[in-house]
């Protein structure tokens, strides 16, 4: 059994680590609760734009336009999102794995790739990996990124893809749920889609000015900026989520830990002080022998 002293150092280690941990748990539901509101935010913004471009759909032929060109994929972009930061559990090794999987299948097609790597951890990875081509590399993204960064990302997206270097363009990000339920997702966003079955809603009953051509060379552009700035939302709102719930096991981790090294050290005292005691009993009946 390890003795008091060493005992209340390791008890002070674990209190000071808990403080740590309840401050970083702290922090993140902080980022995590402002994350969540801008993602719900945008979301209907995202599912009109969805919405819209189904009823342009059936008003005019989308084929020849650059973003719904559909072709053989033989080289495709790939969007990694994932955070700058460690400490959030399984957030970066989901996102990794999903990478993976998506090289493997490419391998196995004889599908040429290329990739763009958000945030530090997925940059270092992307690096660690033999003869994988990085178009691009974007670290320290805000939680909400404006213009200038999404129209980076965007941009270059959209001149792989309509200058044919590319025939597909998928994101893997990280689809926030709920704060306890987050997915690692790949999304298609070019060749930009939408759904097979029209369902009559909103944009079902627009009219379109001038013309619905010029409308739909306006909105793609757009739809597809929404596609990529609801991913980097959900994946930064995943983030904190699963940020605040590790930190928060960890807290509870310190707190069972120090509660057991208290236990132990008590037992230690215990017995020291009984030890002592025999010593002295028996240093009284030595004395009256």
């Amino acid at each position: 059994m390890a003795s008091t002293q060493v005992l209340k150092t390791r008890i002070r280690s674990v209190k000071n680590t808990k403080q740590i941990t309840k401050a970083m748990q702290l922090v993140a539901a902080s980022k995590m609760r402002r994350a969540q509101e801008a993602t719900k935010a945008s979301a209907p913004y995202t599912l009109a734009a969805r919405e819209l471009l189904t009823a342009l759909s059936h008003h005019t032929s989308v084929a020849r336009h650059p973003f719904f060109m559909k072709r053989t994929v033989k080289t495709r972009l790939l969007i990694v999102i994932a955070s700058d930061k460690g400490l959030a559990g399984a957030y970066n090794s989901n996102i990794v794995k999903a990478y993976i999987e998506q090289l493997r299948i490419d391998d196995t097609t004889k599908v040429k790739n290329t990739t763009i790597a958000i945030g530090r951890k997925t940059a270092q990875f992307v690096a660690r990996i033999k003869d994988t081509q990085v178009l691009g590399v974007y670290e320290n993204l805000p939680d909400r990124p404006d213009g200038r960064e999404l129209y980076a990302i965007l941009d270059s997206a959209r001149l792989k893809f309509t200058s044919g270097e590319v025939d597909a363009v998928d994101i893997i990000y990280t689809h926030f749920v709920s704060s306890i339920n987050q997915q690692a997702r790949v999304m298609r966003v070019l060749p930009a889609g939408f759904k097979a079955a029209f369902e009559p809603g909103v944009a079902s009953d627009a009219t379109y000015e001038p013309s619905t051509e010029e409308v739909l060379d306006g909105i793609a552009y757009r739809l597809v900026g929404a596609q990529i700035f609801q991913a980097l939302l959900d994946a930064r709102a995943s983030e904190h989520s699963m940020r605040m719930l590790a930190m928060k096991n960890a807290t509870d981790n310190a707190s069972d830990l120090a509660d057991d090294l208290t236990l132990e050290m008590n037992k230690a005292r215990q017995g020291a002080i009984t030890e002592e005691l025999a010593e002295i009993s028996g240093g009284v009946e030595a004395l009256n022998e």
